[in-house]
């Protein structure tokens, strides 16, 4: 049997983890004993939501041989070459899962390999690419008539990021809420002092109620703690001046509450306990609302020029040195009276299924619309539904590995019985 390569294309955290990971896995699954004989590699490609840390998150994964960062990106594309001299087999599939599709495109045309794109959304360069696994028919119908039989509609990957859970009980010492304020400077220096001071207004309220940090895999607790530190954050003070220390496992807060900080990755399992989470926009609302959970949806701007994670245009004039704090401001105010939706559940639905909470926010506020839905269970569980409604199929992983193992075999290379 001759060896081959699958090189996946992805770019941010959120596609490196709910869309990479559950591919890498039922790969190395179905490929059981010929998983020596097919390498699998991960290249980056720039974005703007990046920490810096996706290739760090990826190389964690098993299941992938090689990694390169998204630094050295363009010169595999213009030149051929990568960072530590990667070889390449004479066969192989350029698979894509995150970025541009172009990239897909140019990536096999230099190896001379088969393409397999998902398309979430649409379906480009569909003359030119093999194969693509859609999330539903919609993107087929977007394509001319006679390229239709390259698409494939497999569902939606972000409905395999984690099992089914059972709905977790509201009362009692049941009651688990999640915090997770981000992944990046610009989110965790307002989320992580308003999600301590949220926390303790909840207590007050629920004593029962208990509470998880999750640390983003792309955030070490050194950082963290310095977030939660009243001498080191300055925007602590816009939230009631409540802070925390790290002790262990815990962050303790101001006022004694001890919250679990959850570090392992991926946390799906711990994930799936939650009664609700509280949470910044970003890519965890994408794995809360597949996971059926109820969240709350924060965009603070108590501090407007500390918001510079926009994409394109507006995020690279809002880091511009000397400048960049001025425009942030300018852009911010101008986006967000927008009435734009944040939360990828609700930009899936193109309604509010979970609230987005925008403005001066206090902990009070927050805290009370958790309360409220702790105190009316019923609430929590008709969001769980509508979670679960706009969730595309199950099943895009299998869906999207066949068509892999299709352009494989198209190449001539023939699975063992087991494969299948």
């Amino acid at each position: 049997m001759s060896p081959v390569d699958i090189l996946i294309l992805s770019n941010g955290p959120g596609e490196v983890m709910t869309w990479v990971r559950p591919v890498v896995e039922r790969l190395h699954q179905i490929l059981g004993a010929e998983r020596p004989w097919v390498r699998i590699s991960l290249m980056l490609s720039p974005c703007p939501h990046a920490m810096g840390k996706e290739a760090e998150v990826a190389r964690r994964y098993p299941e992938i041989d090689r990694v390169q960062e998204s630094q050295y990106f363009f010169d595999f594309l213009l030149w051929g070459k990568t960072r530590d001299h990667w070889d390449w087999h004479s066969q192989g599939v350029v698979v894509f899962l995150g970025g541009d599709q172009f990239y897909t495109l140019l990536a096999g045309r230099r190896l001379d390999y088969r393409t397999v794109v998902y398309g979430e959304w649409e379906a480009r360069w569909y003359r030119w690419l093999d194969a693509f696994g859609v999330m539903n028919e919609s993107v087929r119908q977007s394509v001319p008539a006679k390229y239709r039989d390259k698409l494939k509609v497999i569902g939606d990957l972000m409905a395999d990021v984690g099992p089914d859970q059972s709905p977790p009980q509201e009362s009692g010492s049941d009651v688990r809420i999640g915090l997770l304020p981000g992944s990046k400077a610009s989110k965790l220096a307002q989320g992580v002092p308003l999600c301590l001071a949220t926390a303790e207004q909840i207590k007050k309220a629920w004593p029962d109620s208990y509470f998880q940090l999750f640390v983003a895999p792309t955030v070490d607790l050194p950082a963290l703690a310095n977030y939660a530190d009243l001498q080191r954050n300055p925007l602590a003070a816009y939230f009631g001046q409540v802070g925390g220390q790290i002790h262990g496992a815990f962050l303790t807060t101001t006022g004694g509450l001890e919250i679990e900080l959850v570090t392992q990755f991926p946390a799906d399992a711990e994930l799936g306990k939650l009664t609700c989470a509280i949470t910044t926009v970003g890519a965890n609302t994408a794995q809360l609302g597949a996971l059926g959970i109820p969240m709350v949806v924060l965009l603070p701007t108590q501090q407007l020029d500390a918001m510079r994670s926009w994409d394109g245009l507006p995020g690279l004039l809002a880091r511009l040195p000397g400048l960049g704090s001025l425009l942030a401001r300018g852009i911010n105010a101008l986006i967000l009276r927008q009435n734009r939706r944040f939360a990828w559940p609700n930009i899936w639905a193109k309604r509010e299924i979970v609230p987005e909470l925008v403005g001066q926010l206090t902990p009070q506020q927050v805290a009370g619309l958790v309360v409220d839905w702790l105190a009316h269970p019923e609430k929590l569980q008709a969001i769980r539904a509508d979670l679960r409604a706009v969730r595309g199929q199950p099943g895009a992983t299998q869906g999207l590995v066949d068509l892999i193992l299709e352009q494989m075999q198209s190449m001539g290379w023939t699975p063992q019985d087991s494969l299948r």
